[in-house]
């Protein structure tokens, strides 16, 4: 079994628009939490999916297959590459660590 699971996930680019001071509260948010403004923003977004109840109600509807999409994607350029997958790590392949190695890091 594998030490380590990489869940390979697709991303897209979209554009929104926030008030400058929702911008500023997601930039530090970001700097409070050591993440990049695109996680608060994503997570942020996918607790309140999570949470509101009544929304999980509406996506098992059939209305929530008839939306008009507004969420403005941006098209991939050339030079965007598709994520790769990705094989697990085994133990084996990891660097080993000499003493004399570990020594020196700690100097």
């Amino acid at each position: 079994m594998p030490l380590l699971e990489v869940v390979q996930t697709r991303q897209i680019s979209a554009s929104i628009r926030l008030t400058d001071t929702t911008a500023n509260q997601v930039d530090q948010y970001a700097a409070f939490i050591r993440a990049s403004a695109d996680e608060v923003v994503e997570q942020a977004l996918a607790y309140v999916f999570s949470k509101d109840r009544d929304f999980q109600e509406f996506l098992k509807s059939p209305d929530a297959r008839k939306i008009t999409p507004t969420l403005r994607i941006r098209k991939p350029s050339a030079n965007d590459a598709e994520p790769t997958a990705c094989k697990p790590v085994s133990p084996a392949s990891l660097p080993t660590q000499t003493a004399a190695s570990a020594a020196g890091l700690k100097a």
